[in-house]
């Protein structure tokens, strides 16, 4: 289990981590980036939660361009599956209540723009169903932005080349930070998006740590 403890380090203090480690002296606006190689994550295991769908290797057919371009050279993508959904149900409560996947697993990716001085920029956010981001706070605060919102569909759909309501945080911009909260790195299997409505993937929360650019927010979730 990940511990976020007060205390006197420094705003900007990162570091490389791996499990089993105490994160100590955050602060109200630290990122700390942790990294989970070599501790035992491979395929998903605590499976009872993520419903009745058919899982089976990720493969093309079930992920959008950019995410199976990612996963092609990821060195963790033999920890990540996809099964087939309708479309019609790809948004969150109607995906869990039809699939049976409980929402204490299911992850959100949401973009957000932050803006300063003309200038925005993008990032993504995961957290689970069942949870909030606080844009304007954690968020905000980890882009160092002056203003920050969600992102308008049209801009994150032409930025991910991915389905809005499948954007996944595998296959973002290489230019884009993943903040993560606690909850999503913790919660053992999650479901997330293909890039696509028509599908979903699953992995092992503590990979998505893993990613390029991803790090951990404190407060991130509420």
């Amino acid at each position: 289990m990940l511990l976020l403890a007060g205390g006197g380090r420094r705003c900007g203090d990162r570091r490389r981590l791996t499990l089993p480690t105490l994160i100590v002296g955050a602060c109200y606006r630290q990122q700390l980036p942790v990294r989970f190689g070599g501790y035992g994550v491979g395929m998903p295991s605590d499976l009872a939660s993520t419903g009745s769908l058919t899982w089976t290797a990720a493969v093309p057919e079930l992920t959008a361009e950019p995410v199976w371009g990612f996963l092609s050279s990821w060195s963790r993508s033999d920890g990540v599956q996809a099964a087939a959904i309708d479309p019609e149900l790809a948004d969150t409560a109607a995906f869990c209540e039809r699939y049976g996947v409980a929402p204490e697993v299911s992850a959100n990716c949401v973009v957000i723009a932050g803006r300063r001085g003309g200038e925005t920029r993008y990032a993504a956010a995961m957290v689970l169903a069942i949870h909030r981001v606080d844009v304007n706070g954690a968020l905000r605060r980890a882009l160092d932005a002056r203003k920050a919102s969600f992102a308008a569909m049209s801009d994150a759909v032409a930025a991910t080349g991915m389905e809005y309501g499948g954007i996944t945080p595998l296959g973002l911009p290489a230019d884009w930070p993943i903040y993560l909260s606690e909850q999503v790195v913790t919660a053992g299997t999650v479901v997330i998006g293909s890039g696509l409505r028509r599908s979903k993937l699953r992995l092992d929360g503590r990979l998505l740590a893993e990613l390029p650019g991803a790090e951990l927010v404190p407060g991130l979730s509420s």
